[in-house]
């Protein structure tokens, strides 16, 4: 099952603490189907929005390839819009379909300082790289680098790091939960990028006992996991909930066919909570 962020919490967030920029000076929209974007690429001006608009029966999902915008799950006939303030051109694709990718060009005078993050959806615990450059190029530039953790409604200060060659800089940093970032140079401030963070989740089996975890930056005491089996049709089919306890851990017992049984445990979006994103633990094989 393919990542897709956290819906609720994430409008709430753009909403809410400045993740997103009001609406442009010209709307320009591109009609997602089954068999791609429709345009595939677009140009706009810097100021501009584009709106996708799912005209599919299935959900669908548009995600910057560099980490510079990520619609929450766009539902049959939903929408979602973005200002395009960045010049440049923004790959994206479809993260529920990869199959599906779409380019943004947005035309301009060329900020003075870029910025992104990759991945732009990490595992917890895991770093994340905030990258880009200065324009004109310059070796030896501070600059200021800010992170705006889920539900914070402000930027703080996280690094103050020097350009190197062609005015490239680079900074690593471990989210806890969703997290905004942006760059400043003299006086100049780069656009908004976020990344997405995902609880960690494991899956083992000790004896014939299995053991699921959840971690992150919060206790997940009282909440569900689905634990789930790969069918003979490569779809993942739900055969319990476990609840996690005070230690966000939990044991339990399956009863598997004979034979080899995969299995997994999937945490949805509602039980991971405001702030994250779902995930899946790695796939255990059992023989029985």
């Amino acid at each position: 099952m393919k990542k897709a962020l956290l819906v609720s919490a994430v409008v709430c967030v753009l909403g809410a603490g400045g993740f997103a920029f009001a609406a442009g000076l010209a709307t320009k929209t591109v009609n997602i189907r089954s068999t791609g974007f429709n345009p595939q690429n677009v140009t706009v001006v810097g100021g501009d929005t584009v709106q996708w608009k799912n005209l599919d029966t299935v959900n669908h999902q548009v995600v910057a390839n560099n980490g510079a915008f990520a619609s929450p799950v766009i539902r049959p006939s939903g929408t979602y819009a973005k200002r395009m303030d960045t010049p440049g051109t923004f790959n994206y694709h479809d993260s529920l379909k990869p199959s599906l990718k779409g380019t943004v060009k947005v035309t301009g005078a060329a900020p003075s300082i870029s910025t992104g993050v990759t991945p732009p959806i990490t595992i917890a615990g895991s770093t994340v790289s905030i990258s880009g450059a200065i324009s004109p190029a310059a070796v030896g530039d501070t600059v200021v680098i800010y992170a705006q953790p889920y539900p914070q409604v402000s930027f703080i200060e996280i690094a103050r790091v020097q350009t190197t060659t062609n005015g490239l800089y680079g900074f690593t940093h471990t989210p806890s939960i969703l997290t905004a970032y942006k760059a400043e140079w003299k006086g100049k401030t780069s656009a908004v990028v976020t990344t997405a963070v995902a609880p960690a989740l494991t899956l083992t089996k000790v004896g014939s006992w299995f053991v699921t975890s959840a971690k992150a930056a919060k206790s997940f005491s009282g909440r569900w996991v689905y634990v789930q089996r790969l069918n003979q049709f490569g779809q993942w089919v739900s055969l319990r909930k476990v609840y996690l306890n005070r230690q966000s851990t939990q044991r339990f017992k399956l009863t598997l066919r004979p034979g080899i049984s995969r299995i997994r445990i999937y945490l949805t979006t509602n039980q991971a909570g405001a702030g994250y994103v779902f995930n899946s633990s790695r796939v255990l094989t059992v023989r029985r």
